[in-house]
């Protein structure tokens, strides 16, 4: 895993010792060895950087930025089946100089161009220049597990691995954006394309975009998407025919994250999904697998749990029970690691893991997407329960609903009534496919209405785009949701989690499970087969083939800490620097008397859901570091 950036700069202002900045911005990402490539042509000066992470080929003819012939690549990621595309490549007379996926990477863009995408099997962010077109190519990954970030300002061109490169050039102007504060508050993180600052966004998954350096032309492709996937028919297979074939997917993509010439090991919490994991590399693997557990006295601890499963797998299992003070003394490096104003707490435990398994490994497998493909969440539940008491409701009622919702907002004080009957009205204006989406939107991907019109200066906020997307071509309203979590919530809050917590500490973050020839597998499986008789059927079913169903029977939960305990008291101090008034102020973004009445409110015991005093620590937090 490593860390890449660099510039397109049309004033010809860059120099070398920008790119060195930029570059030592992600020493975390990639502590093993750097480097950088400096070229001028008769618009720009281009710079290319990298921070190196040896995990393949440890020898210095994995150096990067690579060049070969007209190509220069920088180069974050993991190509898994890099062996067999280099043998078709050799076949076709391609010679190799190293033993690295990087150089493969190169010989199959001069081989198949941009096509070569299509063979990849991995993990991937990658900066490509052409010497010789002037074409300059950003490439992510399918599901987005490797971040890429870029600004365009039609002057400056840059990109990077994490913002924090950006912030070490001269000529970055650090903006914020408004729409982007509001889809924070609104998700607790800034979804895709989104970016914190203006002129900046991400590049989404399964994209990549292309900057024609003399004209100028920018150029967004998609080269895959999971809506693909969940508008084929459904399979005409079996149960059992599904279960094995799965089983297959699963052994192949599992065994593929393997590669590796640094140690590897499993990151187990004793779920079905990191269970599945451990127990079938261990199955078809004769080296002793290394598992790792963190518990806590606090909160919700899996760590018995995980014990257990590496007890009867096999495993050289470890275990660390940290204590309170650690983990408290991760929320200080948040901003840090996060870029971007980010409020998931899972992020805590998941520092926490990272470090102590960094002690005897350099490669750690994750297990997530499990509950995005399988349909683990309670919400789908949830949601199946009230769309079915929606789709009972007549078409007909919605003149009244409309009625009344406009009756409420005009005679009653605005709140939550109000909103709620311009919701339900909305939904039943739309046919039932659309209906999925609009029912996510204005249920449990939103923030409380109330307080999101209240808390922003500018108290109107942006629906996401992931939203309008069209589904009328899904086989069902499951899949709908399963591709709207895809889509955002993996790769914008999980994954973004991970990959920040795992290379904090220098530590490579694999997802067995987002292979991308599962989705597109489990994607046309009928709905029955995840959410039949219990969620997550087909996986549950498969995961007992290779541990007793016993040992699985527990109620699904989580790594928890009692973060809201901390703030009214160990961490209070967190809500008196954030949620002052002059702090507040200076940000220049909060309704101060609002803020103000949240605090007094939540260090008196009177709000329960704590969320949003999180989200503005996090975001004070994260603006002192890299803005004031």
């Amino acid at each position: 895993m490593c860390g890449i950036c660099g510039f397109i700069d049309y004033k010809f202002k860059s120099e070398v010792s920008d790119i060195n900045k930029m570059v030592q911005a992600l020493n975390h990402r990639g502590p093993d060895d750097s480097g950088n490539m400096m070229f001028n042509s008769d618009k720009a000066v281009i710079g290319l950087g990298h921070a190196r992470l040896s995990i393949i080929d440890l020898s210095a003819a994995g150096h990067q930025p690579m060049r070969y012939k007209k190509y220069v690549i920088s180069y974050n990621g993991e190509i898994y089946n890099y062996a067999e595309i280099k043998k078709d490549l050799e076949s076709l007379g391609h010679t190799f100089v190293s033993g690295t996926d990087t150089e493969v990477i190169l010989h199959a863009f001069e081989e198949w161009g941009i096509e070569c995408l299509d063979q990849f099997i991995g993990m991937f962010a990658f900066a490509l220049l052409d010497l010789e077109a002037m074409d300059f190519l950003l490439v992510r990954d399918r599901t987005g597990v490797k971040p890429l970030y870029y600004h365009w300002d039609d002057q400056l061109f840059l990109f990077g691995s994490e913002l924090k490169s950006f912030y070490q050039h001269p000529s970055f102007d650090k903006q914020i954006d408004i729409n982007a504060t509001h889809q924070y508050f609104n998700y607790g993180y800034v979804p895709a394309p989104y970016c914190i600052f203006k002129n900046c966004k991400k590049l989404l998954p399964g994209h990549y975009l292309k900057l024609k350096i003399n004209t100028k032309e920018l150029i967004l492709h998609q080269y895959w998407d999971i809506k693909a996937c969940y508008s084929k028919p459904c399979l005409d297979i079996s149960y059992d025919e599904a279960v094995n074939q799965l089983d297959k997917l699963l052994i192949s993509a599992f065994n593929y994250r393997m590669v590796s010439d640094v140690p590897v090991g499993i990151f187990l919490s004793g779920g079905y999904d990191s269970t599945a994991v451990a127990s079938i590399l261990q199955r078809y693997n004769s080296q002793q697998l290394k598992t790792f557990t963190i518990g806590f006295g606090e909160g919700v601890n899996e760590a018995p749990f995980a014990k257990k499963i590496a007890q009867y797998l096999g495993t050289d299992h470890k275990e660390y029970y940290c204590t309170t003070k650690e983990a408290q003394d991760i929320v200080p490096t948040l901003p840090y690691y996060f870029d971007e104003p980010y409020a998931d707490n899972s992020a805590i435990p998941t520092i926490l893991v990272s470090q102590f398994a960094k002690q005897d490994i350099t490669v750690a497998l994750s297990a997530d997407g499990g509950d995005e493909i399988f349909a683990g969440y309670d919400h789908y539940k949830t949601l199946y329960n009230n769309l079915a008491l929606i789709n009972k409701i007549p078409r007909a009622s919605n003149v009244i609903l409309s009625h009344l919702s406009a009756f409420t907002a005009t005679h009653l004080k605005e709140g939550d009534l109000s909103h709620k009957l311009a919701s339900l009205s909305q939904v039943l204006k739309k046919e039932n496919r659309q209906r999925v989406s609009q029912y996510l939107l204005d249920s449990y991907y939103a923030m409380d209405y109330k307080t999101k019109t209240k808390l922003l200066q500018n108290s109107t906020l942006f629906r996401h785009t992931v939203y309008e997307d069209d589904y009328s071509s899904f086989n069902n309203n499951l899949s709908i949701a399963l591709a709207t979590d895809y889509k955002m919530y993996l790769p914008d809050d999980v994954l973004v989690k991970v990959d920040r917590a795992t290379m904090s500490v220098s530590l490579e973050g694999r997802e067995p499970l987002l292979d991308h020839r599962i989705i597109e597998y489990v994607a046309q499986l009928p709905a029955s087969f995840k959410f039949g008789h219990t969620q997550k059927q087909i996986l549950k079913d498969l995961v007992h083939r290779y541990i007793p169903s016993h040992l699985m029977d527990r109620p699904k939960t989580g790594f928890d800490v009692p973060l809201k305990s901390w703030l009214m008291n160990d961490l209070s101090y967190l809500v008196e620097d954030s949620l002052n008034a002059n702090a507040i102020a200076d940000m220049g973004l909060f309704n101060v008397a609002f803020v103000k009445k949240l605090k007094h409110n939540f260090l008196n015991g009177r709000i329960k859901d704590f969320e949003t005093i999180w989200k503005l620590i996090q975001f004070h937090s994260w603006y002192k570091l890299w803005i004031s």
